[in-house]
């Protein structure tokens, strides 16, 4: 049946539309890649239809054993320390490279530890945003809560090795794993073949005008004038949401959303929240939207605050382009942030353009996608908790 139903689609001849014809990505977004780091891949489904996969289907495996892994502690957090040093004890005797940020390792509390100074010495050491780590971690361990594995994100502008998430936070939705059992845990992922969930992220570039000084009669150096400059544009990968709002003002934010190059709207309020399924449960969440499961194939919009009883969160496919832009009329600038990072002003003529990144997240799971994320509902939000009502007892039970 399935092979027939292959054979049809094979002969199916769609129309083309010319006003396609410009537009080269899939309403699904881009194919994610499958590689992950130097040594990791997702193991290939045979079964799987028009490369759709059941989410439950999706595991990892190495093309060669894991011989180097990147620990991330939460810094200026006491309780984390005994994990800490725990966990990279228990690396270092199985022979694993140990990568560790150098800030991490500038906490009084590790220097003064003279037992645990013979194990510093193995480790290598890098800093962020000057150390390029992307082709020598083969995998990630997370200590702390889910701004762990956001700063994680961060590091990594393209392929990403997978993630292990251990919950030594606050709130814990994307740390599934508790450290009591962290050495058969942590062996198992060596090991390979373990069930992952590929958390699509957001490539976001921003491009600013930069306009040129110019200088007056008097000799005052005006750079605020109408001469038009360079234009300077950042690139970032985000996990979360991109969020765009009023900042300090007092005023109403201003900005102009974009679909595929259309005006769609106006949104004037606090701002906006361009988030990913996995950013769903976050900011978004609190502003009113709905929890889309990651394996969700889409982009979430999300007025703060609009000055309007119908704009309503939606939710667009994950091929398409946004773009926000502040409006022409709008009596001040706007503020963004990437994940809760590099803040920044918005100012007329700057404009932020959203797609799919092609390089997701490839989170390990204790158990699978699917029942991982109901047990953070549950867990996290206590979603759909409520007193049961009580059974209403029939004339028949009576007697």
């Amino acid at each position: 049946c399935r092979m027939g139903a292959l054979q049809l689609l094979k002969k199916l001849v769609l129309k083309k539309d010319p006003g396609l014809s410009m537009k080269n990505q899939s309403l699904h977004g881009p194919s994610p890649v499958t590689t992950f780091g130097p040594k990791a891949c997702m193991l290939q489904n045979p079964h799987a239809v028009m490369h759709i996969q059941d989410p439950a289907s999706q595991r990892l495996t190495w093309n060669k054993p894991p011989k180097s892994v990147l620990v991330i502690k939460k810094i200026q957090d006491a309780s984390l320390l005994q994990p800490f040093k725990e966990l990279c004890v228990f690396l270092t005797e199985k022979s694993i490279i140990v990568y560790v940020e150098r800030k991490v390792l500038a906490d009084p509390a590790i220097q003064a530890d003279e037992s645990f100074a013979a194990i510093i010495q193995k480790f290598c050491t890098f800093r962020e945003d000057l150390d390029d780590i992307s082709n020598r971690v083969d995998f990630i361990i997370c200590l702390g809560g889910d701004g762990t594995l956001l700063y994680a994100s961060s590091l990594f502008q393209k392929s990403v090795p997978p993630v292990m998430a251990f919950h030594l936070g606050s709130l814990g939705f994307l740390t599934p794993f508790n450290f009591d059992t962290y050495q058969s845990q942590v062996t198992q992922i060596i090991e390979g073949n373990a069930a992952i969930i590929l958390r699509s992220r957001l490539r976001v570039v921003k491009e600013s005008r930069e306009k040129k000084a110019r200088v007056d009669e008097k000799g005052i150096i005006m750079t605020n004038g109408d001469s038009e400059g360079s234009r300077k544009a950042m690139q970032y990968q985000v996990l979360n949401e991109v969020v765009v709002d009023r900042g300090p003002s007092s005023y109403l934010s201003n900005v102009d959303l974009f679909l595929d190059g259309h005006l769609i709207t106006t949104v004037q309020g606090d701002g906006v929240i361009v988030s990913t399924p996995t950013g769903s449960t976050a900011y978004a969440v609190a502003a009113g939207a709905s929890m889309i499961h990651p394996n969700v194939p889409a982009i979430m919009i999300t007025p703060i605050c609009p000055h309007s009883l119908s704009f309503r969160p939606i939710v667009v496919p994950a091929g398409v382009e946004l773009k926000i832009m502040l409006s022409r009329d709008s009596r001040n600038t706007a503020w963004v942030s990437f994940d809760g990072r590099k803040r920044q002003e918005i100012c007329h003529g700057d404009n932020i353009t959203i797609t799919t990144s092609c390089f997701p997240i490839p989170s390990i799971c204790f158990r699978d996608p699917v029942n991982d994320w109901f047990e953070s509902l549950t867990q996290c939000l206590h979603w759909n908790v409520r007193k049961k009502q009580n059974y209403l007892c029939s004339k028949e039970d009576v007697f």
